[in-house]
């Protein structure tokens, strides 16, 4: 049997988007500087409020759909499948998404491995692919434990994994982002990329979900 593995050093779940558990969210050192560098760039005329609204908006509009046609053109385009699993950020230029300053990794789920992602120091995702992370991604619980024990999460969200299938936990961090690309589910051979794109939910993009057959 393979062992389960963590790259990179550095509760009882349903997909209504509640936490794990209600734990109390801890004082965060970085929102308190993250205000004052905004308020002292409005102040010096750097950038405005209203640009600062505008940016919020247009990435909070964002959702999964947009990885869901990332995952769907790597399913039936083979020379954009090996990019992508190469060189993610160079491969999403072809969407318009540019990932700078950070790098985008693509793993692939196979009959072998089964792969999730977690970051462990606070909530570092692709946004520009996904969209705002669900609530349970930025949970301290579910930070720690899909490390620590990651079949048992996998178990909660309805994600049996066989015993002879490696789980590979990969954590994001502030330079690198994950985005997992799953297996295109059987009898869909006849369906066109944008039907495919419509089978990929965001959270087999996450890796704690597998894509139904």
């Amino acid at each position: 049997m393979s062992e389960d593995t963590h790259d990179h050093t550095h509760a009882t779940h349903t997909h209504d988007g509640k936490p794990i558990q209600n734990d109390d969210r801890p004082p965060i050192e970085a929102e308190t500087l993250e205000t004052a560098v905004r308020e002292l760039l409005i102040d010096k005329g750097v950038i405005s409020a209203e640009e600062i609204h505008r940016e919020i908006e247009m990435k909070d509009g964002k959702g999964p759909e947009l990885g869901a046609k990332i995952v769907a053109r790597a399913w039936v385009d083979k020379d954009f499948k090996t990019k992508l699993l190469t060189d993610g950020s160079s491969a999403v230029l072809d969407f318009g998404i540019d990932m700078r300053p950070t790098e985008l990794c693509v793993v692939e789920n196979t009959d072998e491995v089964h792969n999730m992602v977690v970051c462990t120091l606070c909530s570092c995702y692709p946004r520009a692919i996904l969209g705002i992370p669900p609530a349970w991604y930025k949970r301290r619980d579910y930070r720690a434990r899909a490390v620590r024990e990651p079949r048992s999460i996998l178990t909660e969200f309805g994600t049996v994994i066989p015993e002879h299938k490696q789980v590979r936990v990969h954590d994001s961090n502030a330079d690198l982002r994950y985005l997992v690309l799953p297996q295109r589910p059987a009898g869909t051979e006849n369906l066109n990329e944008e039907q495919l794109a419509e089978l990929v939910p965001r959270d087999s993009m996450i890796g704690v979900s597998d894509i139904p057959s």
